[in-house]
């Protein structure tokens, strides 16, 4: 274990170093790196990292990020989450932090079988950060876990994450924001349109103003702490695009994550799967005939369709036929 001047003197470096990372890293990189350079002043064998929202059947989880854990520890752990003594420790106040003995905490008969549980998968010892909204009971948590009976986390090391886990979450947050950034970068036609980021349960986690804006005007009153209801069912179910009464909202699934980008809707967004088809081709500057060749279709048909395009675009140019489709992609 370092000595407590020393991890004082590493502290502002450390920070630096986080907040670089959560810069330059792909976000399905940047946890385990954030969690490495923990490690150098906070030595930890394992950790979970996530969000979840707190029941009284114990934790929901929302996001989880595994380090050095199997995935078999979260699938046993639904059955016994009711008896995560951890869990009601973080309700009811908004920052929590605790150095927890396994085998105090869980010591007697009644807790053996989660005692058990812990202890097989490496915890003996854990380090734990909670950043708790009492009104929603949705937590962000970090926790270090170690192996050894005898490491138990010391007051100074408690203090340490403590002081630490705000700067670890804020990172995060950032590293995803930029992913954000680089997805709006690489699809230049949903830019200048609004952003946001939302588990799959619905919570945001970041939107910006433009996204907050579009959605209020889609569902009159709309808090902004969660995604509408029918905008998840929607996505959910699978679907890239959410076609709304006023926006359409595109979304990327990643990494947990439900990475959304809105706009409002277009005149565009009323043709059908065949008609965008056909006004691609019209943009390309192919003739109905030849459109109709390669739909294997009559030229009187196609024809016709286009002319239908031309009507519910409002437009009666190749030029501005080609700009109403940009306004939809």
């Amino acid at each position: 274990m370092r000595h407590h001047g020393k991890i004082s003197a590493d502290f502002n470096t450390l920070l630096l170093r986080l907040y670089r990372l959560s810069q330059e890293l792909p976000i399905q990189y940047f946890q385990d790196a954030a969690l490495a350079q923990i490690k150098e002043v906070l030595p930890f064998d394992s950790s979970m990292w996530g969000t979840a929202t707190t029941t009284p059947a114990g934790i929901d989880i929302h996001t989880v990020h595994l380090h050095e854990i199997a995935p078999e520890m979260l699938v046993e752990y639904e059955a016994l989450k009711h008896q995560d003594v951890t869990a009601s420790m973080v309700l009811g106040e908004s920052e929590v932090t605790y150095s927890i003995n396994i085998e105090t905490l869980y010591a007697g008969r009644a807790a053996r079988e989660y005692r058990d549980f812990s202890q097989r998968f490496g915890v003996e010892n854990m380090l734990i950060a909670a950043d708790n909204n009492p009104r929603t009971q949705f937590v962000h948590w970090i926790s270090l876990y170690r192996a050894d009976k005898d490491a138990q986390g010391s007051k100074e090391e408690r203090q340490l994450l403590g002081q630490l886990a705000p700067h670890v979450m804020q990172a995060l947050a950032l590293n995803r924001v930029m992913h954000l950034g680089q997805l709006d970068a690489a699809d230049k036609a949903m830019s200048p349109y609004g952003s946001a980021i939302a588990d799959a349960r619905g919570v945001l986690y970041h939107a910006d103003p433009q996204f907050s804006g579009l959605a209020q005007t889609e569902w009159d009153g709309w808090s902004g702490l969660h995604l509408p209801a029918q905008l998840m069912v929607d996505l959910l179910a699978g679907h890239e695009r959410f076609l709304g009464r006023a926006i359409v909202v595109h979304r990327y699934y990643e990494h947990g994550l439900l990475f959304l980008k809105a706009r409002a809707r277009c005149l565009a967004d009323q043709l059908t799967q065949r008609e965008w088809t056909i006004a691609q081709l019209i943009a390309k500057g192919e003739s109905h005939k030849e459109i109709a060749q390669a739909l294997n279709r009559s030229p009187a048909t196609v024809r016709n369709q286009i002319q239908g395009i031309y009507e519910k675009l409002q437009v009666s140019s190749i030029a501005k036929l080609i700009d109403a489709l940009r306004r939809a992609e």
